[in-house]
């Protein structure tokens, strides 16, 4: 028996249970090498951070804080820039209508290609969920069109399609719809342009109809035992499931709609013609940017643009809380 055992029993002295069954200390460990050890990991977990360190400074963080300075400057790249303080802010929305014309030929592009793009790829989705045959080729044929889209060479091919005397002209013609031609119709411009948005809905497609895969199916079997139809469960049941999905795409769709310049460059031959209907915010800013060499101007248009993007990108996380449903979410 050992010493403090034996002292508990002969005077009654108290002893917890931890010593009486002490357990002996474990050998001394090398706590110098330990340190050692702990400096080299951190060390090269700092090194392999190194490279994006430099790409997001010198890529990133400081062209984004030059240009934000020459927004307040007179720059047309062959001069210093010149400090003028908000004057290209106070041109923009009082003295610039070509300006004024491409913010809402872009917005309308926004909020009428995103939904439209977001409709059409969540019922194609749907449609491939509940089809097993042929299910993969026809999901590699709707998300082919996503990675050539945004191409020189479609661009190419869809001006051509819609030019006069095109297969689009020339298909209407023959139901007896003579509409001259898309492309120099500033009417039918915008439409085009949000058909072209449309036909490039692989992507998000691909994405919704991951969303609903993990959907479980014993909802839908509750919901139909409960007597709704297809519509019910639709609206009761997908809709809330999908939320997540929908906000997420929602959010990048229009983000992208935002930066459409490619299509609208090649369509219009850089001049955002038909009468401006194609004259988008990023080509707007590329034209008085590059081709005038307004540079600071250029730039003051671009923090706009950011500024609205981070607006719109603001109030939707500030609001998804009142239509977005996660899994183990009890509001």
């Amino acid at each position: 028996m050992s010493t403090t055992a034996t002292r508990v029993i002969v005077t009654g002295e108290k002893s917890s249970r931890r010593s009486l069954f002490r357990k002996p200390r474990p050998e001394q460990v090398n706590r110098p090498g330990q340190r050692q050890r702990a400096v080299r990991e951190t060390l090269s977990g700092y090194g392999f951070l190194v490279p994006w360190l430099i790409g997001f400074f010198g890529l990133t963080l400081i062209p984004m804080a030059y240009s934000l300075y020459l927004s307040f400057t007179s720059y047309n790249i062959f001069s210093p820039p010149k400090w003028i303080g908000f004057d290209n802010y106070i041109r923009m929305f009082t003295s610039d209508p070509a300006f004024i014309q491409s913010a809402q030929i872009t917005l309308v592009y926004v909020l009428v290609g995103t939904p439209i793009t977001l409709g059409a790829a969540l019922a194609v989705a749907m449609l491939l969920n509940y089809r097993d045959r042929g299910a993969g080729f026809f999901r590699s044929a709707f998300y082919a069109p996503s990675l050539i889209g945004g191409s020189v060479s479609v661009a190419i091919v869809w001006r051509a399609m819609f030019a006069s005397d095109g297969p689009v002209d020339n298909a209407l013609s023959a139901i007896g719809i003579d509409l001259g031609g898309w492309i120099g119709n500033p009417a039918l411009v915008p439409p085009m342009m949000i058909l072209l948005a449309v036909w490039q809905f692989g992507a998000t497609m691909v994405i919704f109809l991951a969303g609903l895969k993990q959907i479980p199916k014993e909802l839908y079997e509750a919901a139909e035992m409960d007597g709704a139809n297809a519509w019910h469960r639709f609206r009761a049941v997908t809709l809330p499931m999908l939320s997540p999905v929908i906000f997420f795409n929602l959010l990048l769709g229009l983000i992208g709609a935002f930066q459409v310049f490619t299509q609208a460059y090649i369509i219009s031959n850089g001049t955002g013609g038909p009468a401006g209907m194609t004259n988008f915010i990023t080509l707007y800013l590329y034209k008085r940017g590059f081709s005038d060499g307004q540079m600071g101007y250029a730039a003051a248009i671009a923090w706009v643009l950011l500024v609205v993007v981070a607006i719109i990108a603001f109030i939707l996380f500030r609001t998804q809380r009142s239509w977005v449903h996660y899994a183990g979410d009890n509001r």
